[in-house]
């Protein structure tokens, strides 16, 4: 598999009438859209350390969440020989055999953002732990709304590996944590905006005690913060989810987003080409307890993730010091 990958690197170099890149290792990162502006960012991070690392970074992925694409992707990479691949899973079930079939052909395999099954993969790069992304946000919500009443939530999809855990976590401790908060819904926007507005449009419309709408997926913030909006509704029907901060900053600063979560999703990014390069290397192994990614120094390893860090609530008060 490297020769034929070292061949057609060749060929690739010399129809182009350039020299052969001098990149030992070749890492193949694949986001669960690659238009999503989530996994723009990663991607800068992770061009930034592949650059540090003088390895070859490919960043490829659907144009929409789409599980038979990323399988399809996964499969041309095995077939190119890459020496690593990097996922975050729309559908970690499926993936996981395409992942396996990889190993299997001496492929490593790090997961990042939305794990695979453990055994598809050595290491997932966690941006945070499931606990701390659903209870934080069910925690914001309860904040807001005086801890009672009616709310929403607006997934990317129904499969999406992540954010079902989210969502278990959420029905599991939501009776004992807030037991007068009620969750009414749960609508997928296909990781779009666009349908996340109107799927927010028609929650509100079919519940008119709808106190607030959570969005668990990145594009389904400003979605819903947009039909809150053009539906006068700032202030009675509360937003809070998951984003990044230059996409929310606008709805935040008009008082229509109340609190947006997530991580240095650059970082993320960064983490996730560092930690797949040492795997391919040995340099990281089963058993570690830590580990050191370039200038964003030592993160705790607890079992096979790699934590990056703990979700960060950006607010009125604080947004305008993020870029990105």
């Amino acid at each position: 598999m490297k020769s034929f990958r070292s061949l057609a690197v060749l060929l690739t170099a010399a129809i182009a009438g350039v020299s052969a890149p001098a990149a030992d290792l070749m890492i193949g990162m694949l986001p669960k859209a690659k238009g999503n502006a989530y996994f723009i960012s990663c991607k800068n991070g992770a061009d930034k350390a592949a650059k540090e690392l003088g390895v070859e970074l490919l960043f490829d992925g659907p144009t929409d969440s789409n599980a038979a694409k990323q399988n399809e992707i996964v499969e041309n990479w095995i077939t190119l020989g890459v020496d690593v691949i990097t996922v975050a899973a729309e559908n970690k079930e499926s993936l996981s055999t395409a992942l396996r079939k990889a190993r299997a052909q001496g492929i490593a395999v790090v997961s990042y953002d939305a794990d695979v099954l453990p055994d598809a993969r050595s290491f997932f790069v966690n941006q945070a732990t499931p606990e701390g992304i659903a209870l934080g946000l069910v925690d914001k919500v309860a904040e807001l709304c005086g801890g009672e009443g009616e709310f929403a939530i607006i997934t990317a999809t129904l499969t999406a590996g992540n954010q079902r855990e989210w969502l278990r976590i959420i029905n599991e401790q939501l009776p004992q944590r807030h037991p007068k908060l009620k969750l009414i819904a749960v609508r997928p926007s296909d990781d779009l905006k666009d349908k996340a507005q109107s799927e927010a449009t028609a929650l509100m419309s079919a519940n008119p005690n709808l106190k607030a709408i959570v969005a668990i997926c990145t594009p389904g913030t400003p979605g819903a913060a947009e039909a809150v909006k053009q539906a006068g509704k700032t202030g009675k029907v509360h937003v809070v989810g998951l984003g990044l901060p230059n996409e929310n900053k606008r709805y935040v600063h008009e008082g229509v987003t109340d609190a947006v979560m997530l991580w240095n999703t650059e970082d993320l990014g960064y983490l996730t080409v560092y930690a797949a390069a040492a795997v391919a290397k040995g340099e990281l192994k089963a058993g570690a307890k830590s580990f050191k990614a370039g200038s964003l120094g030592s993160f705790e390893i607890v079992g096979d993730n790699i934590l990056l860090g703990k979700p960060y609530f950006f607010t009125k008060e604080n947004i305008d010091r993020f870029d990105f």
